[in-house]
């Protein structure tokens, strides 16, 4: 029989332990090191409370778009190492670099050693330890699934794919219909007690989860032991609300006639605070990418010569915000007349790109000119993808929901490009608009910050399509 009760983190809580021991380790580490041996560049002691304020808000930034708070990651010894050698050495190397905001540089060198080791195995002997003990199976959620088999699929999937710190205990088919019973759960355990009090004490459930559209397959004694469950605490969540929390995405696939329900829309799409400065900041960073690009045209220009041989800019029809086409400014990467036989989708490996255009859609430079579009007013930095005419009409037919992504502008980057390939087929344009419905349904400024540090982050590991 499992212990009746069960200790974990939740995902907030598990990034939120991070990160304040992150800082903690850091600051301890330099602590340590200053009191054991003869340095002095950056004593807690002496300096003043900025130098600290400076280092901290470097190591979160450089942190964050190094991925080092994504749980996935953070869970291996391997992977933590790299990216916090990585993400210690660009710290370091800011901070040194900007003597008006920090101390001066050390007259013996060897002390900038001491300072990058001291905050680099100071805060890997935390990782160490959130490793070896909270990421560790003791902490883990025990979830109990009720609902259909199919249903019970899907989100054990979902859980089983995208958290490494949660586990289905069981689950308690609702449905008493056999048309699902070819879906294949012999991995989870089958529970056909009704005693969820009993049940949950057993398992040491820390979470149910009821994976139903249909509220009617809840029988009497499964929905008075539901109630039981919540009187007590534990938590009780439908689970087209986990799969939103898992994936980051909307999952318009189960979402049935009461859609409505699914799509409360985020207030931001009405708050004049919240548009006017994501306007404001429209205008300041495509101002700011194209003065920065014109320092990589002579480059750009010899290596169209060479490897595109063609026209270096190109223009597209694309849909934007309520259905308006508008002509959209590309770098070339295609060769010339790639689509003289009409519209065709792009793959992954497509023969049609060019060496040099290989280059620019990795490192996202063939989006530059769309700053123009942005400073137009048809393009923000942050929104769903623009399609063309041709695939919008397609997809519309197909993909329910889909048009409802036209209701803000189109972006340059966007939830969806950060967090899925490059689409080439109907599933994964489905997949698309899972987030970029989420996007639309979640907007806020906290959510369009952490788009803009992912397409760093992607930018920066060479990750374009």
């Amino acid at each position: 029989m499992a212990s009746n009760s069960n200790m974990h983190f939740e995902i907030s809580e598990r990034k939120l332990l991070l990160r304040f021991f992150d800082v903690l380790a850091l600051l301890s580490g330099l602590y340590v090191v200053s009191s054991i041996f003869d340095f002095d560049y950056f004593k807690l002691t002496q300096q003043r409370w900025f130098w600290s304020v400076v280092l901290i808000v470097y190591y979160m930034l450089f942190s964050t778009v190094l991925e080092m708070y994504n749980l996935q990651k953070s869970s291996r010894y391997d992977t933590t190492f790299q990216s916090l050698v990585l993400t210690v050495s660009i710290t370091v190397l800011c901070y040194l670099l900007t003597p008006f905001f920090t101390p001066e540089l050390p007259e013996n060198r060897l002390q900038i050693l001491y300072f990058f080791l001291a905050i680099s195995v100071s805060i890997f002997l935390w990782r160490c330890a959130y490793i070896f003990f909270i990421s560790s199976p003791r902490f883990y959620k025990n979830i109990l699934i009720i609902g259909n088999k199919e249903e019970v699929a899907i989100i054990a999937r979902a859980i089983r794919k995208n958290t490494n710190y949660s586990k289905v205990v069981g689950y308690i088919n609702s449905s008493a219909t056999v048309t699902d019973n070819d879906v294949d759960l012999t991995d989870i355990e089958e529970i056909t007690s009704l005693d969820l009090q009993k049940v949950a004490k057993e398992k040491a459930v820390s979470e149910v989860i009821i994976a139903s559209n249909e509220r009617e397959e809840l029988n009497k004694p499964l929905f008075d032991g539901l109630i039981s469950l919540l009187e007590t605490g534990l938590p009780i969540k439908e689970y087209i609300q986990v799969y939103e929390e898992l994936t980051f995405r909307v999952p318009v696939q189960y979402v049935g006639k009461d859609f409505y329900k699914y799509f409360p829309f985020s207030r931001s799409n009405q708050n004049k605070l919240y548009l006017f400065f994501h306007r404001f900041f429209d205008v300041v960073f495509s101002i700011l990418g194209l003065l920065v690009s014109f320092l990589f045209l002579p480059f750009i220009l010899i290596g169209n010569l060479i490897g595109n041989r063609g026209p270096l800019f190109y223009t597209q029809e694309r849909v934007g915000k309520n259905g308006v086409p508008f002509k959209i400014y590309k770098l070339r990467s295609m060769i010339v007349n790639a689509e003289k036989n009409g519209a065709v989708w792009a793959t992954k490996n497509d023969t049609r790109v060019t060496r040099f255009g290989r280059f620019l859609r990795k490192s996202r430079l063939d989006e530059v000119p769309q700053f123009i579009n942005v400073l137009k007013g048809e393009m923000s930095m942050i929104g769903p993808r623009p399609e063309r005419p041709a695939f919008v009409k397609q997809l519309s037919e197909s993909l329910t929901f889909y048009e409802i992504r036209h209701i803000v502008k189109p972006g340059v980057t966007g939830w969806a490009q950060v967090k899925t390939d490059y689409g080439a087929s109907m599933e994964d344009s489905l997949r698309k608009l899972q987030y970029d419905l989420y996007y639309i349904k979640h907007r806020s400024f906290f959510l369009d910050l952490n788009i803009i540090v992912k397409t760093l982050s992607t930018v920066l590991f060479y990750r374009g399509r």
